[in-house]
């Protein structure tokens, strides 16, 4: 794998968290009003996670059987709209994650670090417009010169998860091909979007998820953290460095290309 597309949320940073906690605040009252079956984590990851935040409200609605009107993206967050209540959202998920702040995941940064050193390289690829702001409150900014935020998908009018335009376009600006690039993703709709896209590898980290569903999902390696992969990217550059150098050589069992 010469490209890895990192999914934000749950994979680079614990921001999965935030946002739990952001459609909780959104949510919680919101159901309670209506006089429908109250919200619970289990509804974030059967309706909500990894998708855009429009989606993600239209699907959870739909799971209540609570019909509204779309609205549009400039509704205040004040108005029960489908796009109200995403506005809603974003500001939750702004006071939690100001409340909260984030640090990047240890193992994860790992694996950032050993990409790096054997010359792999990387873009981000989420639903979530705060993107850009996460990777900064994370430190981590500097990292990624690719970003495939909700920004750039609602901009370029590409579909989101479980499509996999998203990581299709970011391949595409890293300047490889799909089949040398490697989706790692947490959630169920990410996960869906690698495994129906031309990708060379899909990793499944399990969050929570399950990892039962995230191979019936189509993950090809599932980890609990991504600091798992770092001897395989290791063996990988090193295998790669002596055919490059000795092109008779061949790699052995224990070093796989």
């Amino acid at each position: 794998m010469r490209g890895w597309l990192f999914d934000l949320d749950g994979v680079l940073t614990p921001t999965a968290v935030v946002h739990m906690h952001a459609w909780a605040r959104l949510f919680a009252p919101f159901l309670e009003a209506h006089g429908a079956a109250p919200y619970g984590d289990a509804d974030y990851y059967a309706y909500i996670d990894g998708k855009p935040r429009y989606d993600g409200v239209r699907s959870l609605l739909a799971s209540r059987d609570i019909r509204l009107p779309e609205g549009g993206p400039a509704d205040a967050a004040t108005e029960e709209t489908v796009h109200g209540l995403g506005n809603r959202k974003n500001e939750a998920f702004n006071e939690t994650l100001a409340e909260e702040g984030v640090e990047p995941y240890p193992a994860s940064v790992a694996l950032l670090d050993a990409i790096e050193r054997a010359g792999g390289h990387v873009a981000v690829v989420s639903s979530s417009k705060n993107a850009p702001a996460v990777l900064a409150a994370a430190g981590i900014a500097d990292r990624f010169e690719i970003v495939v935020d909700g920004a750039v998908a609602a901009r370029d009018g590409i579909p989101g998860k479980p499509a996999p335009d998203m990581f299709l376009r970011a391949a595409e600006l890293l300047g490889l091909p799909p089949g040398e690039c490697a989706v790692i993703e947490d959630a169920e709709s990410g996960v869906k979007a690698g495994a129906t896209g031309p990708f060379g590898l899909v990793v499944g980290v399990d969050r929570g998820v399950g990892r039962d569903t995230l191979v019936e999902l189509g993950a090809d390696v599932i980890v609990d953290e991504l600091d798992e992969l770092v001897s395989a990217v290791e063996r990988a550059h090193a295998t790669s460095a002596r055919t490059t150098t000795d092109p008779t050589a061949t790699a052995t069992e224990e070093d796989p290309a």
